[in-house]
């Protein structure tokens, strides 16, 4: 859990941290709102999800962003996918049209929920994957500066801008702490003898709770310590503030900014011309039947 990288940042001199936060947030929004778009042709849908995947891996070369933290971040998706993967078996589905893969008892299950809960898992794995290098090339700060320029539109409203914009960067940043508490904890736990691998369901729920109620106790304390450390320091989230760094887009952000619009425009294209049937539709099949 130590080895978790999702929730750190981690200074590199990149193309992508060099952006500014609020033109990565907007832009990683745009990124999660394109993979969401579900199309009536599976043959759409694997492409363009290629098309992201080939992008993604692309953009955590350039950001050098850890493949293996990556992959020890999504380990416990499994018990996720698994849930999946029976919801979609086991629940009729009158749009499933491909073959059957095979039966159990009298229900016939067919490949199409494979191919339902595979695409879920591909998708949630690509959004994992787009919040990692966003929190990875991203300063606390600068993300609640972002945050807090975002919501500034509702500040005649008296709505808390400031107060909340700290509440999402304190809790971005206690993620990487409290992965560290919770394996200095359960390294604590195994020297007296907890087992958190082996054993029946009881005994793993008693070695959760061992693990559970100190952390909690740990985090309270660190939050009541920051808290006072706020207070010490004249901290006062209604008065006027000043800052030392100032966010400001520059040239990466305007060529991040197009290209990822234009990815965009392209799938709100595609997503149209597949619900409507419109020419753009036949020009998409004249170019999937000539194999180009």
């Amino acid at each position: 859990m130590s080895s978790m990288t999702f929730g750190r940042y981690s200074f590199r001199d990149t193309f992508v941290h060099r952006l500014d936060a609020r033109n990565k947030i907007f832009l990683m929004i745009l990124c999660m709102v394109g993979i969401f778009f579900q199309f009536k042709m599976w043959s759409t849908s694997l492409l363009l999800s290629g098309i992201y995947f080939v992008a993604l891996i692309i953009l955590m070369i350039i950001s050098k962003v850890s493949f293996l933290g990556l992959l020890k971040s999504l380990s416990g998706l499994w018990f996720l996918i698994i849930i999946l993967m029976a919801i979609y078996i086991f629940i009729p589905n009158s749009n499933y049209h491909l073959g059957v893969a095979f039966h159990i008892g009298s229900y016939a299950v067919r490949w199409d929920a494979f191919c339902q809960s595979g695409y879920i898992v591909l998708r949630l794995i690509m959004m994992i994957s787009l919040a990692m290098v966003l929190t990875s090339t991203t300063k606390p700060m600068d993300m609640t500066y972002a945050f807090e320029w975002y919501m500034m539109p509702l500040k005649p409203i008296h709505f808390p801008v400031h107060e909340i914009a700290m509440t999402l960067s304190i809790a971005l940043r206690f993620i990487p702490t409290l992965l560290d508490e919770t394996q200095r904890i359960m390294k604590a736990q195994a020297s007296r003898g907890v087992d958190f691998n082996h054993g029946g369901l009881f005994k793993r729920f008693g070695a959760v709770i061992a693990l559970i109620i100190p952390l909690f106790v740990s985090a309270l304390e660190r939050s009541e310590e920051l808290a006072n450390a706020m207070i010490v320091r004249g901290y006062d989230p209604k008065a006027k503030r000043t800052r030392y760094r100032l966010l400001r887009f520059s040239w990466r952000d305007l060529i991040a900014f197009l290209l990822v619009g234009l990815a965009f425009a392209s799938v709100i294209i595609l997503f149209v011309a597949d619900r409507t049937g419109s020419p753009l539709d036949l020009i998409w099949h004249f170019f999937r039947v000539k194999g180009f």
